[in-house]
């Protein structure tokens, strides 16, 4: 059984834990600072600050997702932006993404922002393949700044 909820102030050490499995996986790090500034963000009550779900089971942190809401200039509705999606490989293929994607939809329509975006690397073949299932792959290509 697993219960998707928002993020509190007492998950901070299990969402270290996920969210250092997460950059790993990417083969990035970042400097403790920003492990503090992130999860402050994660607890702002801004409307323009990052949100966070954390999937739980049998009382252990099991996999995060981090997403934001943002204006976009074709739109009138703001569109929702999933920056960060873990599971822990222990539990994946259990439906954890899943249900935390399913969240994230669930939070966009009640935030009346029907749309939802993320990005993966292309070596990310066990996320792409529930991606495919869950949304539908654009044809954009990211640019960063040089």
């Amino acid at each position: 059984m697993v219960t998707i909820r928002p993020i509190t102030a007492k998950d901070e050490p299990e969402w270290r834990q996920l969210w250092t499995g997460y950059l790993e996986f990417y083969e990035t790090s970042v400097p403790e600072k920003m492990y503090k500034t992130s999860f402050a963000r994660l607890l702002s009550s801004d409307d323009h600050e990052f949100c966070g779900l954390i999937a739980e089971s049998g009382g252990k942190l099991v996999g995060l997702t981090h997403y934001l809401f943002h204006r976009h200039m074709w739109k009138q509705e703001n569109t929702c932006y999933l920056q960060d999606l873990y599971a822990d490989p222990s539990v994946r293929g259990q439906g954890i993404g899943r249900a935390l994607i399913e969240a994230v939809y669930a939070a966009a329509d009640a935030a009346g922002a029907p749309s939802v975006y993320w990005l993966t690397q292309e070596f990310n073949y066990t996320g792409r393949m529930l991606y495919d299932r869950i949304g539908q792959k654009t044809p954009f290509i990211r640019y960063n700044r040089a």
